[in-house]
């Protein structure tokens, strides 16, 4: 058992943060206060990327991406945690991996333009009566002939302004329960496709979430994505790299920035004479961080260990989702705390790293949501999710 890093993987680190520091960071001031990226930046940055080789990282080298495994993936992932998510969005990509089941004219359609960057995908599962459960969408796709008609609505649609297609869920056969939901690739501009409006969010500016509308919607038979009636099983699937990539690897990476900048005012900020890092309860607060950091990193890059491995991580993944969201939500209210009156005020992004964080317990599958399915692993018997040694 290793756990050192290989000097490409310390280089791929170094590249990707020192890309963020350089190119991103300064950025970031300029899209909370608009709350958007203006559209000449963000091909700038993305063109910096890809000239890197920093875009799409995670898609295999046959489509054009960067081939890394799941854990060197995680470790870039950290790293994105460290910015803002419209700038991660812009410069690396937001490419998913469920896109590899497109065949024949899908990949040159949908696939390869979406890992060039030329074209953008989000995903749309989520609805106002389907959140953490996934299977409960009541959008649904009727066969007409060849093709497909589709009607219902989604919300929370992540960069859903921005984005060209989609990848929706819908129920194809509703006698079958969660063995009645497909994937379809519906591209933007579609008649009877309505964009909503853009819900305003406590954070993550920059970032649209959309409302989607579908009114008899006619979708080829090309846009089916996959085998009809997989659809559940693959959205687990892409939630699951989702969960572990965009929440609890990028959780951890805001948590270190976070503890980064705590540490470093602790030792400026004087008050009674002393630095208050010398005061044992900052000092608490300080050390109860990198704890929890490090025991976040270490069940996100074992649930990604597992992936490729071939195992099934569902549960790796969902206790490490619930718990680097919540040691980032620890994190940013002790950083908030040690920054004291000024972690409150806008002049610094302390206040805004508070705010960006608290969705992370949220979206992907609550807190709540994820120690269920942990649970239920171990009244399973499975016992190996706490005891390596017994696997």
């Amino acid at each position: 058992m290793d756990f050192a890093l290989s000097e490409e993987q310390r280089l791929l680190v170094a590249t990707v943060r020192q890309f963020i520091g350089r190119e991103l960071a300064p950025l970031e001031e300029t899209v909370e206060r608009d709350g958007r990226l203006a559209p000449d930046t963000a091909a700038a940055i993305h063109v910096k990327s890809k000239a890197l080789g920093l875009y799409a990282m995670n898609i295999p080298e046959e489509f054009g991406g960067g081939g890394l495994s799941a854990l060197d993936t995680m470790l870039v992932e950290e790293q994105f945690g460290r910015t803002t998510d419209i700038l991660v969005r812009r410069a690396f990509g937001n490419v998913y991996e469920v896109l590899l089941a497109c065949e024949g004219d899908q990949i040159d359609r949908w696939l390869t333009p979406c890992v060039r960057g030329e074209r953008t995908c989000s995903i749309a599962i989520t609805e106002p009566g389907a959140g953490s459960d996934a299977s409960s969408i009541r959008t649904r796709a009727v066969r007409d002939g060849d093709a497909w008609v589709l009607n219902g609505a989604k919300h929370f649609i992540s960069d859903g302004l921005y984005s060209d297609f989609f990848m929706v869920s819908a129920v194809t056969d509703p006698d079958k329960g969660v063995r009645g939901i497909s994937l379809f690739l519906v591209d933007k501009g579609l008649e009877g496709f309505t964009i909503g409006r853009d819900q305003p969010m406590m954070g993550l500016h920059g970032t649209s979430h959309v409302e989607l509308a579908f009114d008899d919607v006619r979708l080829e038979s090309a846009a089916l994505l996959g085998v009809e009636g997989e659809g559940f099983r693959m959205a687990l699937g892409v939630l699951g790299r989702v969960r572990l990539a965009q929440v609890a690897a990028r959780a951890i990476g805001k948590a270190t920035k976070l503890l980064e900048l705590a540490t470093a005012y602790a030792n400026e900020r004087r008050q009674f004479g002393r630095p208050i890092g010398d005061f044992q309860m900052v000092q608490q607060m300080l050390a109860d961080s990198a704890i929890e950091i490090n025991a976040a990193r270490l069940v996100t890059l074992n649930a990604a260990w597992h992936i490729d491995q071939g195992h099934d991580p569902r549960t790796q993944i969902s206790m490490a989702k619930v718990q680097a969201s919540e040691t980032l939500g620890r994190v940013a209210d002790r950083a908030v705390q040690v920054f004291g009156g000024m972690g409150f005020c806008k002049d610094l992004p302390i206040e805004r790293y508070y705010r960006d964080a608290r969705i992370y317990r949220i979206f992907d599958g609550t807190s709540e949501i994820h120690r269920m399915v942990t649970a239920r692993a171990l009244l399973k018997g499975d016992t190996t999710i706490y005891d390596w040694t017994n696997a």
